[in-house]
């Protein structure tokens, strides 16, 4: 089988990418320019800003062109190239392309881009845009695999844990240049100043609204617009542990989509 294609390389998608370099199956990542993940330990995207990036074991290496990246890939070494736009879909048709850029939205996959096409979370419509969907809110449904119709709506309301839900994610107070103070792993209290944005000389503190874990946080020096999400807090204490590893959400999205790449390519994907 030809190398799987993964839009996207934030935590939920490299989860995907981890499982199936893992079952066998070589993945190719176009990325943007300038990823935006928060949870940066386990995001492949940061190959973009650092060449190489390594998740559980795996490691993900930036091509410079997408021949490079077809001359390097295998099942234990995916490839990532800066491609947002999917311009090399023009010219190469892949068996598998997985849409997990995670956008609330739709921002080009389509659904004759490649023989069976997978999207994460809303934004698509099975049987339509894209052949399956798979849904990504936590909850009962969280992992199903969608045949027709689509993902639970975004509500902009984050899953709760350890009884918090808007309160521990952190958004910008204002445009700028975010500067970071904090790193992922940190302990934070209620209050805690984890970075500041320099807008116009001016310097405008970020601080949490829990105490927790700082779960993740955005890439040093990177633009941000007013209500720009920059950080994630996890109130509990045992997460410390957790924070290079994938979440069992995204393992969850993950298992999913490689049940429906491992029965396409035994011819018994039910359409």
């Amino acid at each position: 089988m030809k190398p799987v294609i993964v839009r996207g390389g934030g935590d939920l998608a490299t989860a995907t990418i981890h499982r199936l370099c893992k079952s066998g199956y070589p993945v190719i990542i176009l990325e943007c320019e300038r990823p935006s993940a928060i949870r940066r330990l386990v995001s492949f995207c940061q190959a973009v800003y650092e060449e190489t990036m390594e998740v559980e074991g795996l490691t993900c290496s930036r091509a410079e062109s997408f021949e490079q990246a077809l001359d390097q890939v295998s099942w234990n070494h995916p490839q990532l190239i800066v491609d947002p736009r999917g311009k090399c879909l023009e010219h190469y048709h892949p068996d598998v392309l997985v849409d997990g850029i995670l956008a609330k939205e739709n921002l080009g996959t389509r659904r004759d881009m490649a023989e069976l096409t997978i999207a994460l979370g809303p934004g698509f419509t099975a049987g339509e845009d894209v052949d399956y969907v798979i849904e990504t809110k936590r909850g009962h449904y969280l992992g199903r695999i969608i045949s027709q119709g689509a993902a639970i709506p975004n509500t902009g309301v984050p899953g709760v844990i350890g009884g918090y839900g808007k309160e521990r994610v952190i958004h910008s107070p204002c445009p700028g240049i975010f500067h970071q103070e904090k790193e992922i792993g940190d302990w934070v209290e209620k209050g805690s100043r984890i970075g500041w944005i320099e807008k116009e000389g001016e310097t405008v503190s970020v601080c949490t609204e829990i105490s927790g874990v700082l779960r993740g946080i955005i890439q040093e020096g990177y633009p941000v617009t007013e209500h720009f999400k920059i950080a994630d807090v996890d109130p509990r204490k045992e997460s410390q542990a957790h924070c290079a590893l994938i979440s069992d959400k995204a393992r969850c999205i993950a298992g999913s989509v490689l049940e429906l790449v491992s029965a396409y390519e035994k011819g018994v994907l039910e359409r």
